[in-house]
């Protein structure tokens, strides 16, 4: 959280739904969650069918208790607006409520998300509980948050919605002719006349699929409006809220990588950033990791939440398989490390029914503390409280970024070629995961954010290049940066038009190369390059490019382009431009990184085996060192400073040997 005042310690706890369970169990769960050391609960996340009964029917009573029994017991709250899911009245009375999909089919009630961003009534109504919430609650200094909604997403093809798009491109364009020139409506003969003749993009107009489009433009302007109409619903509940309590910082929890929603626009309006940290069982350790980051990077490095994660198991995936002994844990101090100032769950106390029912949870079905889950979550509890305030603002320190653009990521998502293997987040991680490899911290920035701190920006298949965004570059690496992207990279404009004079476009000058094809192999093709005495394979996708102006550092050595250059290097006023033609394996990344890296004056934090993690974030108490051994067996490391382990009480020298066990943790305070 944000407001450190009231928080002296990671606030340590989440959701919590006594609502659910009959009054007299309530007593015996605050015993359990503060023999678990919670300090903190998220309240009233799914109440509004409980909370309202009719258009001005008020029900707080059980709330009140729920509020005061918290705050009896010692807890902060995280109080939420239960605007997740509407109740059933409310879409019986108010039809417009719920929403349409993409093949036309109007919901019914049921599920949750299932509300209308732009239906009057949902508007309306939401507001209101908001706003009376606050009223209600603003003399409970215990409040540290408020939690509008609940990991807001999907989409929306209603009446209510197309016409709000089309006010929404008139205001974006001012005038048809721009329409048609931003969307190439002279393409299939699409030309329009006037505003009211644009339809939403769907399975009924333009799409074959979700992200088959005949015209991307008005595809991916449509994505741009639904996350914006989704916003500004937050954003009514946000202003609501906050002129009856200014002082409290206001949240929704974000869920990552989640495609259909920018988070970079969101995350401006956001007093801080949550999200909820859910890997799938078999994701590798650093996918977590890199989703922290660009958590952390919505607001310019600040601490984010973790609002959400299961202390046991997932009852969604596939296979859900229990987090092993320590993993939690482990998975805990991972987002302390990439820039966590909470530790917390879904949920505190699991469901008897429904399908969240088997979802982890502090209090099992059992209902008493004699659990491995409960005794591994009472003890992170008691470390937390030993740490402290000491990382409490701590902020991390990057020289290298990554460029991560949601923009970018739809329009790739719903180009026409060139391989249905390009995945736009696969891409970014393979980049991420070879300096996660090398310890070497990363910021995952936006195209909006300052290149001036990173001594090298990556961006992977920057396939768009907004206006003014290849200036930014250009004057970076003139100033002495280095700046690397690849394959499919300055192909279109923010309308997907393509910038012609060859690719990769606006980037041409600053890379020194132009591309003239693309190959596209299967999944079982593939080329090979040779470099520094190695040999890696080229595929996916394969420039064929020259050189004007670049150094070529290796060339294809197969198919008819072999001896063509698919790694380049520029140099362009006081820095360089690097070029990545194709897709290769993880010790290439690893081995190509390693050395521009070098170049550039990046060092690792250590030089570990894989599977040992190790992050750095400093605060106005020291530099805090975190490593995190996910291996399966002990590791031995010799220190490169001198410290003071936070978790053990125990001092090192620099050159001293310390012992992880698997899935253990250090956290140094240096010096």
């Amino acid at each position: 959280m944000v407001e450190y005042e009231k928080i002296r310690k990671i606030p340590y706890g989440g959701d919590y739904n006594p609502e659910q369970w009959p009054e007299e169990t309530w007593e015996e769960d605050m015993r359990l969650l503060k023999l678990a050391h919670i300090d903190i609960v998220t309240l009233n996340v799914f109440s509004w069918a409980m909370l309202q009964s009719d258009d001005d029917v008020y029900h707080f009573e059980k709330l009140d208790k729920i509020m005061d029994l918290a705050t009896r017991h010692g807890m902060k709250i995280c109080l939420a607006t239960s605007t997740g899911a509407h109740p059933a009245w409310m879409a019986k009375k108010h039809p417009d409520i719920l929403r349409v999909t993409t093949n036309g089919m109007k919901r019914k009630f049921g599920f949750r998300h299932n509300s209308c961003p732009n239906s009057p009534a949902y508007q309306k109504y939401a507001v209101q509980l908001a706003s009376k919430l606050a009223d209600r609650y603003k003399s409970y200094d215990n409040i540290v948050a408020w939690h509008i909604s609940n990991e807001y997403g999907g989409e929306c093809y209603c009446e209510n919605c197309e016409n709000k798009f089309r006010e929404w491109v008139k205001e974006k364009y001012k005038t048809i002719g721009e329409v048609n020139r931003v969307w190439n409506t002279a393409f299939w003969g699409h030309t329009f006349y006037d505003f009211d003749e644009i339809v939403a993009p769907s399975l009924l107009s333009e799409h074959l699929t979700d992200f088959q489009t005949a015209f991307q433009g008005i595809s991916l302007d449509y994505r741009r409006f639904n996350s914006e109409s989704i916003l500004n619903a937050f954003r009514l509940e946000y202003d609501a809220i906050h002129a009856v309590t200014p002082d409290i910082p206001i949240t929704t929890n974000l869920m990552g990588t989640y495609q259909p929603l920018d988070y970079r626009m969101w995350g401006k309006y956001m007093d801080f950033i949550s999200w909820d940290n859910y890997p799938g069982a078999d994701a590798p350790v650093e996918a977590a990791a890199m989703r922290h980051d660009l958590m952390r990077g919505l607001k310019q490095g600040k601490p984010f939440a973790l609002m959400e994660q299961t202390p046991s198991v997932q009852n969604w995936q596939p296979f859900n398989t229990l987090k092993r002994p320590g993993v939690m844990r482990l998975w805990s101090y991972q987002a302390v490390a990439h820039g966590a100032d909470t530790v917390m769950f879904f949920q505190m106390k699991r469901s008897v029914g429904a399908c969240e029912k088997y979802h982890g949870a502090v209090i099992d079905h059992a209902g008493h503390e004699n659990t491995r889950v409960f005794r591994e979550v009472a003890a992170l509890g008691d470390e937390l409280d030993r740490l402290g305030d000491q990382t409490l603002g701590a902020r991390s320190e990057a020289k290298a970024a990554i460029v991560f653009d949601w923009d970018n990521w739809w329009a790739v998502s719903y180009s026409s070629g060139p391989s249905v293997y390009l995945d736009y987040c696969r891409e970014v991680q393979r980049y991420y995961k070879a300096l996660f490899d090398l310890n070497i911290p990363v910021d995952m920035i936006g195209v909006e954010d300052d290149l001036s701190p990173y001594s090298l920006v990556i961006a992977p298949t920057l396939y768009m290049v907004k206006s003014g965004y290849d200036e930014k570059l250009r004057d970076y690496v003139k100033n002495g940066g280095r700046f690397l992207t690849t394959f499919f990279s300055g192909y279109v404009d923010e309308h997907d038009l393509v910038t012609v004079g060859g690719y990769p476009g606006k980037l041409r000058d600053i890379l020194g190369i132009w591309v003239e094809e693309t190959d596209a192999l299967p999944k079982s093709g593939s080329n090979r390059f040779h470099y520094h005495e190695k040999t890696y394979p080229a595929s996916m996708l394969c420039d064929l490019l020259h050189t004007n102006g670049a150094q070529a550092l290796a060339f294809y050595e197969q198919d008819f382009y072999a001896g063509m250059p698919v790694l380049t290097k520029n140099s362009f006023g006081k820095g360089f431009g690097y070029y990545v033609a194709t897709c290769s394996d993880n010790d290439f990344y690893r081995d190509y990184l390693y050395e521009i890296c070098e170049e550039a004056g990046i060092k690792p934090l250590m030089d570990t085996p894989d599977g040992v993690e190790v992050t750095r974030r400093s605060n106005e108490k020291g530099s805090f060192l975190f490593i995190l051994n996910h291996r399966e067996d002990s590791y031995v490391a010799s220190l490169p400073f001198a410290g003071t382990d936070l978790l053990t009480g125990k001092s090192y020298e620099e050159g001293d040997a310390l012992t992880l066990e698997k899935k253990d943790v250090a956290i140094l305070r240096l010096g």
